[in-house]
């Protein structure tokens, strides 16, 4: 007898103007390939968009690509709308060109992992996996 168990579902997504996605792409397809199912909103979503995606989509995590420098207001607006929503049980990792010192304030808000430009696949796939261990 084998036990189907339902890959995780993660929502990767790219707010604001920026249109530069091919940081969102690649992680979208590691993980893809890495057993997670993955669904890519696309470009240029507001923060609106991408919690309704997530609880459409019924996700386990969100993942962000922000290369705006808008990340710190983009984030506590996220944060906001999971806690308006009661949907805090979905993680949020955000990738992109992220300062060193803003990390500790992502942190805070809720973020589980940064990973800055350069961050090595096998690396990414870890962390996510650490933090969505398969449901019991």
């Amino acid at each position: 007898m084998t036990t189907d168990i339902a890959p995780i579902r993660i929502l990767i997504a790219k707010p604001g103007l920026d249109g530069h996605d091919r940081g969102a792409k690649y992680v979208a397809h590691i993980l893809r390939d890495a057993g997670f199912e993955v669904i890519y909103t696309g470009i240029r979503r507001s923060p609106e968009q991408i919690v309704r995606a997530a609880i459409q989509e019924d996700v386990r995590a969100i993942g962000l690509s922000i290369l705006s420098g808008a990340h710190l207001n983009i984030m506590q607006r996220l944060f906001d709308l999971l806690r308006a929503e009661h949907a805090q049980d979905i993680a949020v990792f955000i990738g992109g060109t992220i300062p060193p010192d803003d990390i500790e304030a992502l942190q805070r808000l809720g973020v589980i992992a940064v990973f800055p430009p350069g961050t090595s696949a096998d690396d990414i796939i870890r962390t996510v996996r650490e933090h969505l261990p398969p449901a019991a």
